[in-house]
């Protein structure tokens, strides 16, 4: 099978691969239809995530058609057709009673990480039994990837992290794919004011269309004051980061008022800064977290009532033949305007 190989820091390429097959009782092995490319691959590439080596199969999202399952597997079987779920979950362990799936004993982020990923022609899926979800008939399954990932990953990590509230202001720093999953998510909360601050203008547009309330190009240096001048001087009552550099994350620090929360999306590949000489005093909440996947069956009954539109986020479409393409594309968003890219692997 076609698959996308991580090379190293900065390499990758498409190569020929086994087709996997079924190692424990609860396994499936899932043929891909559609995947995509996270901003978290492009972070393997740059080497910020050590424990996805050389040599692995990349990509966590996907929806796809069950091809074989194991003998411990009774929920799903040869022809479903699945979401598959960003993490691995046992649903047994003490971090999965704890709702904690992203940390997993014998799973969490395996996929395109420790494990061979989705941006392939056929995956793997260890305890397939929570970490697949059946596709109801009549949901547009391009919408359905991106409930692999970004779309809980920007709700957990973000929203509820961040304990938007009715009324309350809002600050997502990074308008990628990522920070507009927030964006989207936010708004179930109807906050009063919802700023979007990123450098990409193309980026900006999409974010006031998808009803952020204000929007900050940061480049000239001003991001800060322009916040405080639409909170009247005292910051926002929740920052989200969504980007994953030391810059972003102290001007989430900036723009939190008293008693804020300032929640952290992104994956940071080197240390930043915490000023706790500004903020100790200030009753701020800093919280980290890599997505669980709780809230995918809501999200799944969410965008299957159409109140939120996913697919929204997808612009660009690739073959898996040309995935090497689609990395192009995606990894230089600002020329291109990519945000989500879809690929068939069908």
């Amino acid at each position: 099978m076609k698959a996308l190989i991580y090379k190293g820091p900065g390499q990758k390429a498409l190569e020929d691969r086994p087709m996997p097959d079924i190692q424990s009782a609860g396994d499936a092995v899932v043929k891909i239809t559609k995947t995509t490319i996270c901003g978290t691959d492009l972070h393997i590439l740059k080497g910020d995530v050590p424990s996805c080596a050389p040599g692995r199969i990349l990509g966590h999202e996907g929806v796809g058609i069950v091809e074989k399952v194991g003998s411990g597997v009774v929920s799903f079987k040869k022809g479903d057709r699945v979401l598959i779920s960003c993490i691995s979950a046992c649903g047994r362990c003490e971090f999965c009673r704890k709702g904690m799936f992203s940390h997993c004993t014998t799973g969490g982020w395996m996929l395109g990480n420790t494990i061979d990923g989705t941006q392939a022609e056929y995956v793997r899926i260890p305890h397939a039994e929570t970490s697949l979800y059946h596709i109801p008939k009549g949901v547009d399954e391009e919408a359905l990837v991106m409930l692999s990932d970004i779309l809980p990953t920007g709700f957990e990590c973000g929203v509820l992290n961040g304990r938007v509230a009715p009324g309350s202001s809002v600050a997502i720093v990074g308008a990628g794919p990522i920070g507009l999953a927030a964006l989207l998510t936010a708004k179930f909360y109807s906050p009063a004011e919802i700023i979007v601050i990123d450098l990409d203008d193309n980026r900006l547009s999409v974010a006031k269309h998808f009803g952020a309330t204000h929007t900050i190009n940061s480049g000239d240096g001003k991001a800060i004051e322009k916040v405080m001048e639409i909170t009247g001087g005292k910051g926002v009552d929740t920052s989200i980061e969504a980007v994953g550099v030391p810059a972003t994350f102290v001007l989430c620090q900036r723009i939190v008022a008293a008693g804020g929360t300032i929640a952290n999306i992104g994956v940071h590949g080197v240390k930043a800064d915490l000023h706790l000489e500004d903020l100790w005093s200030h009753n701020i909440t800093i919280t980290t977290r890599l997505v669980d996947t709780v809230s995918t069956p809501m999200l799944l009954k969410t965008v299957q009532a159409q109140k939120i539109e996913p697919k929204l986020l997808i612009t660009h479409r690739f073959k898996l033949a040309d995935v090497m393409k689609a990395y192009e594309v995606f990894g230089h968003a600002a020329d291109t305007k990519a945000l989500k890219v879809i690929i068939e692997a069908e």
